[in-house]
């Protein structure tokens, strides 16, 4: 019989538009700061209504040897990073790291777009591959990041790409969490990493569901669950946590953030872009079984709110269905804009942040809420709690979503 371990957090590595490191975030949230920028290149692209995104800011890439980054896009590089600083940040030393009890689960939506742009703008410009270098595939793969935090690291334990958009970052924790928890590695690194680009936008435009409106006054969107939003903010960045075994944790001494107790991943078989309510209500039900919790256990949830019609109206009803109107929600895409592969891995480590303080960040922009939302329990301003177990929630496209559950330890 498999005797199953504890996974817990014991390092934290993240870029993303409002900041890179605990301060300047904290810093955003504490005075209600958002990262949404206008993107005046992207006035060029015909037709693209959303001139607005999240994006990463003050970035030294010289952190990485130069060599090694001629395979990497913008994804690759901040998720890279971000692994430096979560490795560096837990203590972990080479020798561990490369002993094969250490493994990588990370991805993005599609690798890097401004490599997919150069290669197939210079084929389809010139019917020919003769200024394509060789890196170029490298960074267009859709597992770019996995691959490049393995070889900077020399990691030779397990590597998953869960590819999933939304969900990718949050499928990577879920998923090292159960290589963990089943004693298949000792340590994860854990994560994702996203790259701004036009046709990222372009992509929510198409399907009207981007936000439109406010692109003079950029820093007044997005505006998850209030009855005036006007749709979706794209971001960037990249973020990995460290997972690992709790006694193998405690042996070497290492500062613990925070323990993972629960994890769901499951599908609504229904729609290709269209949410489900009752696919998210079956994946918090199962996250909650899986941690051996009552609803009345949660003591906030960080909610995935992308500012979508349809998609706040369903994870609003899905969250009132599992829980009480009384649950504080609230919503940090509003400072960020939607990190699509990075999202749930910012998102984590955000809760973490709120554990570690004993409060709540805000959803900034919410004024009213969508009468279909009516009962939820967003928080607008911060506000003093005592936290102990935060539930976060990611949907994606294709019906795929995910909750994840972590406790203060």
């Amino acid at each position: 019989m498999i005797k199953l371990r504890r996974v817990v957090i014991t390092g934290l590595g993240i870029l993303c538009p409002i900041g890179n490191n605990k301060k300047e975030i904290k810093d955003a949230f504490y005075n209600k700061k958002s990262g949404i920028v206008f993107m005046p290149e992207w006035e060029k692209i015909d037709g693209l209504r959303s001139l607005v995104a999240g994006t990463v800011k003050n970035i030294d890439k010289k952190i990485l040897d130069r060599k090694t980054r001629r395979s990497m896009g913008n994804v690759a590089v901040f998720n890279t990073i971000s692994a430096k600083i979560a490795i560096d940040d837990a203590g972990l030393d080479n020798n561990l790291l490369q002993s094969g009890r250490v493994g990588v689960a990370a991805s993005s939506t599609i690798g890097s777009p401004q490599a997919y742009e150069d290669f197939f703008y210079e084929i389809f410009r010139t019917n020919s591959i003769g200024q394509i270098t060789s890196m170029t595939f490298l960074k267009i793969m859709s597992h770019t990041t996995v691959a490049n935090i393995a070889v900077n690291f020399g990691i030779t334990g397990r590597v998953f790409s869960p590819a999933s958009a939304c969900t990718s970052s949050s499928q990577a924790i879920g998923m090292s969490y159960e290589a963990i928890k089943f004693g298949i590695q000792d340590v994860m690194l854990a994560g994702g990493a996203e790259e701004i680009h036009h046709t990222t936008a372009a992509t929510f435009d198409i399907l009207n569901v981007a936000s439109k409106n406010y692109n003079d006054n950029p820093q007044l969107t997005p505006a998850p669950f209030d009855k005036d939003r006007d749709g979706l903010v794209v971001g960037e960045g990249g973020g990995i946590v460290i997972l690992e075994e709790y006694e193998h944790a405690k042996k070497r001494g290492a500062k613990i953030y925070g323990e993972i107790i629960g994890f769901s991943s499951l599908c609504d078989g229904n729609h290709m872009s269209t949410p489900s309510k009752e696919g998210m209500v079956n994946t918090m039900d199962a996250a909650l079984k899986n941690a051996n919790l009552s609803t009345d256990k949660i003591d906030y949830i960080n909610a995935h709110a992308t500012s979508t019609d349809t998609g706040d109206v369903a994870e609003a009803q899905a969250t009132l269905e599992v829980f009480n109107t009384k649950i504080p929600v609230s919503a940090t895409k509003s400072f960020t804009g939607h990190t699509l592969g990075a999202c749930g891995v910012h998102e984590i480590i955000f809760s973490l942040y709120m554990l570690e303080d004993n409060k709540i960040y805000p959803t900034i922009h919410h004024k009213t809420i969508d009468p279909r939302c009516k009962g939820l329990n967003v928080v607008t301003d911060i506000i003093d709690k005592k936290l102990n177990i935060i539930m976060s929630n990611n949907f994606a496209f294709g019906g795929i979503n995910t909750s994840l559950i972590v406790q203060k330890i």
